[in-house]
């Protein structure tokens, strides 16, 4: 019998670690060119998370690299100003990383183009960040799949520093984001994403990142019925499986939204303590911007373990920050705690 993920001890700050990218975003009839205007948001996965827990009053903090010049001052004044610690930022390099997106299309659509080669986070290698000094006073450490994806280096510079807040005791998340547009350097996930996984405490994604990732088949069949119960099946099972594989693992995350002509249904479902526990299930008829969803609902997980709730309720409080999400334009959420969680309660 396994005893429900909790964090017993100290509480320090959260320290999220991940690429920060400004994402461009061109209207996809191509009015940004008789405008002269390109809108842009300061965004990327981690950032997202850190910046949604420290909008809830938890002390966050971001490692990211950036070069040393004005353009990273004024985005660091940005980010402290939202109370997020940009203490640990690594200064190196010449150049930020960007995206463009088409507005309204998802990370997953053919309208995603990246340039963030040579990037000064691209650039990090092993052996040039303290990382003793950077856990000091974290009790919680933050990654996700999108780091190990850029080049041999950086899934080192992951390695690395996993094992150092491991010898620490410190409690570590890791979301199964999947971008096929990355993992061009000649590894594949599975090759790598296993020996980053077992050092993680909390992990969240979905069946068919599990099974990319990790190599845990899904049912060929699944999408036949398109039955909510089927789903929730195939994720007890993929979580099942994972924490047998990790025995690090305390607590497993899935996510289920599935497009409906411009809307989407949206559900989730967190195993812990030997449990399934399933969300309410959100539909919406449209949505004003996909991205940053994903790392809400990470946000959301992270603020409810930290904070003590219940798995039931974690979960629930997760899930309705990701779903309030899709209806705020940017990268990042501004909902509040009491905002998502009178949102949460409407939806029992």
């Amino acid at each position: 019998m396994n005893a429900p993920f909790e964090i017993t001890g100290s509480k320090g700050r959260i320290l999220s670690f991940g690429e920060l990218l400004l994402r461009i975003c061109p209207d996809a009839g191509g009015q940004w060119l008789n405008d002269n205007q390109l809108p842009f948001f300061i965004g990327g996965a981690e950032l997202n998370v850190a910046g949604a827990l420290a909008l809830w009053q938890l002390p966050s903090a971001y490692f990211t690299a950036l070069p040393d010049n004005a353009l990273s001052a004024q985005i660091i004044d940005h980010l402290e100003a939202k109370k997020i610690d940009t203490s640990p930022v690594f200064k190196q390099g010449d150049r930020i990383g960007l995206y463009y997106l088409t507005q309204g299309k998802d990370v997953k659509n053919n309208a995603l183009i990246y340039d963030r080669a040579g990037s000064a986070f691209a650039m990090l290698k092993p052996g040039q960040v303290n990382w003793d000094k950077v856990l000091d006073g974290v009790s919680w450490f933050h990654f996700s799949a999108i780091c190990p994806a850029i080049s041999q280096d950086v899934a080192d510079v992951c390695l690395e520093v996993l094992e150092a807040a491991s010898a620490k005791g410190i409690t570590i998340s890791v979301d199964l984001n999947y971008r096929s547009r990355l993992w061009k350097y000649g590894k594949q996930p599975i090759d790598v994403m296993p020996q980053l996984v077992k050092y993680a405490d909390l992990v969240m994604g979905n069946v068919w990142a599990a099974e990319l990732m990790l190599g845990i088949p899904v049912a060929p069949d699944i999408h036949e019925s398109g039955q909510k119960s089927i789903y929730l099946k195939e994720a007890l099972k993929t979580s099942e499986t994972i924490m047998a594989q990790y025995p690090k693992c305390k607590a497993v995350a899935n996510t289920f939204r599935f497009d409906a002509g411009e809307g989407i249904n949206y559900y989730t479902a967190l195993y812990t303590g030997d449990k399934l526990y399933n969300s309410n299930q959100y539909e919406t008829d449209k949505v004003v911007d996909k991205v940053g969803s994903g790392d809400c609902f990470m946000a959301g997980l992270i603020y409810g373990f930290y904070n003590n709730l219940g798995p039931q309720q974690t979960l629930q409080f997760a899930t309705a920050a990701a779903y309030t999400k899709l209806f705020i334009e940017g990268d990042a959420t501004n909902k509040t705690v009491e905002e998502i969680t009178n949102v949460a309660l409407a939806a029992n």
